[in-house]
């Protein structure tokens, strides 16, 4: 499958609009090595572009795929299982290991847990992992499978840019799927050997900080590093809304960079952590 195919897919899918159908940027001169970006739970592959633009730029090339039942309508996406965004993502790694050379996973959120779990089969060079959780923040998160019955969604109000690019109505079995996910995520992390990076925010009212801290220190990377930022960051750190925005894309390249072997690992030692 080529990228082609996955736009094929999305058309056949529904997905109408062109931001929320895959992507592929070539690297800008010489390629360092390619980055397979994954969106988060009810948003779409728009919400990783800017940052696969950015990337691009610095010498990397990035495809941003599209998790099923994602650009499409809530009611899509109802009916979908975690099982099926793994197989896409792992689609899209099949895409990137056809072209040779490294390939790196950054994901936002549960892309992060899909990208995190698949490294447990599969070789990546690297993770990048954004506001990545065991928990969600909503006290009712635990019981989304059975209130599903009764309240199929949950209704959330979007203003902005996001409001064109996620689905203001949440499937609460979609929710339960990512539960599914980060139970079975939670039994492999010490099998997780992959360098990685963590980047987390005080200011993330979505998931459950502590939970992603947990992950970080059950990660069984020799080589990580956690950083978080404070209460002026969101939830999602992939967007011109973050306002740390410059320090984000800093973090990542320097990280990938390192990992290429063209540039400093930073001052804190692997497995460190600190807040930015």
């Amino acid at each position: 499958m080529q990228i082609t195919g996955l736009v094929e897919q999305a058309l056949r899918d529904g997905v109408s609009d062109v931001s929320a159908r895959p992507f592929l940027i070539p690297a800008a001169g010489p390629c360092q090595g390619r980055v397979l970006l994954v969106h988060g739970f009810t948003a779409t592959p728009w919400e990783m572009r800017h940052l696969g633009e950015s990337l691009a730029g610095a010498g990397f090339t990035a495809l941003g795929i599209r998790l099923p039942g994602h650009g499409t309508d809530s009611d899509d996406l109802a009916g979908r299982s975690f099982r099926e965004w793994l197989t896409a993502v792992e689609d899209g790694l099949t895409i990137l290991t056809a072209e040779g050379g490294p390939i790196y996973g950054i994901g936002m959120s549960t892309g992060g847990l899909l990208l995190a779990l698949l490294a447990r089969e599969r070789s990546l060079a690297g993770l990048v992992l954004l506001s990545p959780f065991l928990r969600l923040a909503h006290p009712l998160a635990p019981f989304a499978g059975l209130l599903s019955r009764w309240f199929p969604f949950q209704e959330r109000p979007l203003a902005g840019p996001a409001a064109a690019h996620y689905y203001s109505r949440r499937p609460l079995a979609g929710i339960a799927q990512v539960r599914q996910l980060t139970r079975e995520l939670a039994g492999q992390l010490p099998a997780i050997t992959t360098p990685t990076l963590v980047l987390a925010a005080e200011g993330d009212q979505t998931v459950d900080l502590a939970s992603g801290l947990d992950l970080f220190q059950r990660l069984g990377s020799h080589r990580k590093e956690y950083h978080r930022f404070g209460p002026e960051v969101p939830h999602v750190l992939t967007t011109e809304e973050n306002p740390r925005w410059p320090q984000t894309l800093e973090l990542i390249l320097d990280f990938l960079n390192d990992l290429a072997g063209e540039g400093p690992w930073g001052e804190v030692s692997p497995g460190g952590t600190r807040p930015d």
